[in-house]
């Protein structure tokens, strides 16, 4: 393990400590691409415009229209919390902006296990076979690569509008507008854009189309789209997208809404479950407690049940959706913990010294999981990772899929890995997609051990020998002045996330009192230690080590993140440990 601290733009520093920002927060802004002091504003109307969007005019030149002529629309979700928020945020929208043509929205979300995913032949058949049929269908999160599914779409007489942000593939499909930041020619300079921000953008040009060409309303009586941002900052954090300063916009927005109590009946019901605040609500509440529990609808079953509780109206209703939410959430939790003994027996077995990525396989383990299992074991062992598991579906011949879903590391992107062996080996991959460190697929099952060893050598190719020892990267020491409730406070309402990392500060403890958290989890009394020596004057700090059982050293160096516990309803400042070293 390597412990780096991060590098500093000095002039940055100097040029943001002249704008009078502290020095502390300062060298956390520059050490994360702050370029200018104007850039840590992030209010609403700073957004990137819409009109920057490739598609995203026209796209909604057609849907205003589509809605004054009240025509049906269906929009097809993914199956995962990003998917789930962009369905949600485009019914309530489109509702919302449709009113006083009293539009037909309605949504399917498809069956992970039996369709696939994306806009598949068979999910367009499903929404045909609706009464009165959609006229029109938007994918959301989804669609980039849903060549068959548009095709078919077009066949039966259905326009199609994707919204997606996934990395398309050398064709497009032929659909009657594509939005997506990633798509060839687009030049909106956040490619980040979650699958729930991009219907999000939608909605604005939307909303501008008729309030300028129809005039339905004024900018002052138009309806009031921020009110979908809890639902856009749960997704966007939820599908780990890089924080870019648009993102960031989008999600501070969001969480403020959550904190002044202005947020949806589903949001509330989930943060009631989750047993957190919203008033002291932040991105790590989204990605830990909130999106789990939306995820496991997806994962267990299908998102139906998600999108629900994050469409009603009513915060009884929105609980008792909830409760199931979480109760499925429990039910992942402990097929989650089964796979991984099953996974840890399996690499007990393996030498792991000497490989560069990780592919493996139990005819037992649940495909909805897998996700979860592969990102657990990236973590552990610090390798790209792909889990297998049986499909549902067969082969034309009746032989077996495996379905797989994979988890990388910096440095290696998993989607173009698996874009390199489809081309290598044609008939190997019989479908992919994902992003540089997530991504999906699906392989005929007696091909994989040769998956297994394609993948292997792509990632002894592609990875540098240094990139598989695992580096925690730190801000430095803290002044011990800093080390209070007050700064853990305003650290939490920053927004932190994938590509601007919450802080992690150095320093050297006294370990005075330590007890072992149902054999699993060490918690510590400590003292900071300055210039060499203790200050026993000082009150002590509680410090919490999650997955470390054994006993510190009585003095110890620590990698740790500062925070406000809020146990109990009682704040009080923490330190959680990330590593110890000497």
């Amino acid at each position: 393990m390597h412990i780096k601290e991060r590098p500093i733009n000095q002039e940055v520093l100097e040029h943001l400590i002249e704008n009078e920002i502290s020095p502390v927060m300062a060298k956390l802004w520059a050490s994360r691409g702050i370029q200018h002091a104007s850039e840590l504003s992030l209010q609403i109307n700073q957004l990137i415009p819409p009109n920057d969007l490739k598609g995203c005019q026209e796209a909604a030149q057609y849907l205003a229209q589509a809605l004054a002529e009240n025509r049906k629309i269906v929009i097809v979700a993914d199956y995962d919390c990003d998917g789930a928020t962009a369905c949600a945020v485009g019914i309530l929208g489109l509702e919302e902006l449709g009113q006083s043509f009293n539009s037909q929205i309605d949504f399917i979300v498809p069956n992970r296990f039996t369709m696939g995913y994306g806009l598949t032949p068979e999910v367009v058949e499903l929404a045909a076979n609706r009464n009165p049929p959609p006229e029109i269908i938007i994918t959301v999160d989804n669609g980039i690569a849903s060549i068959d599914g548009v095709a078919y779409a077009n066949r039966l007489g259905i326009d199609v509008i994707v919204t997606d942000h996934h990395l398309p593939a050398d064709e497009l499909p032929k659909a009657k507008h594509i939005v997506n930041p990633n798509q060839p020619g687009c030049t909106f300079s956040s490619k980040a854009l979650a699958g729930v921000g991009v219907m999000f953008y939608l909605l604005l040009a939307v909303r501008a189309e008729l309030r300028d060409r129809y005039k339905l309303f004024t900018k002052q009586t138009q309806p009031q789209l921020l009110n979908l941002l809890d639902l856009v900052a749960l997704g966007t954090v939820a599908d780990v997208a890089q924080l870019d300063r648009n993102n960031r916009i989008l999600v501070s927005a969001g969480l403020k809404r959550i904190r002044q109590g202005l947020m949806s009946p589903g949001i509330e019901a989930l943060f009631h479950i989750a047993g957190k605040s919203p008033g002291e609500a932040n991105t790590f509440d989204l990605g830990f407690s909130l999106g789990p529990r939306l995820n496991a609808a997806g994962r267990l079953a299908d998102m139906t049940l998600g999108i629900q509780c994050l469409l009603s109206k009513d915060l009884t209703q929105a609980k008792r959706l909830a409760h199931d939410l979480d109760q499925m959430n429990r039910e992942r939790r402990s097929i989650e913990n089964e796979m991984k003994v099953s996974a840890q027996m399996t690499m007990a077995q393996l030498s792991v010294e000497g490989r560069h990525a990780l592919t493996l396989f139990e005819p037992s383990w649940h495909q909805g999981v897998i996700g979860i299992l592969a990102s657990r074991l990236k973590d552990e062992y610090h390798r790209p990772v792909i889990v297998f598991a049986l499909a549902e579906e067969k082969m034309p011949d009746g032989k077996g899929i495996l379905k797989g879903s994979g988890r990388s590391i910096t440095g290696f992107h998993m989607r173009d890995a698996l874009d390199w062996i489809s081309k290598k080996y044609p008939r190997m991959i019989l479908k992919f997609g994902g992003h540089a460190m997530a991504a999906g697929l699906s392989i005929p099952e007696e091909d994989l051990a040769s998956f297994e060893q394609a993948f292997a050598k792509i990632a002894l190719q592609w990875i540098e020998p240094d990139a598989l020892n695992r580096t925690i990267m730190h801000d430095g020491t803290l002044p011990f002045e800093q080390m209070n409730q007050q700064f853990a406070e305003q650290l939490s309402t920053a927004i932190w996330g994938q590509g601007f990392p919450e802080p992690v500060f150095v320093g050297r403890f006294e370990v005075i009192k330590q007890t072992t958290l149902k054999g699993r989890h060490l918690k510590v009394e400590l003292i900071p230690i300055e210039n060499g020596s203790s200050n026993q004057d000082s009150k002590s700090i509680s410090g919490i080590w999650f997955g470390h059982s054994e006993n510190l050293p009585p003095q110890t160096y620590l990698a740790y993140r500062l925070l406000v516990d809020h146990y109990l309803n009682y704040p009080r400042l923490q330190i959680h440990i990330e590593t110890a070293f000497n």
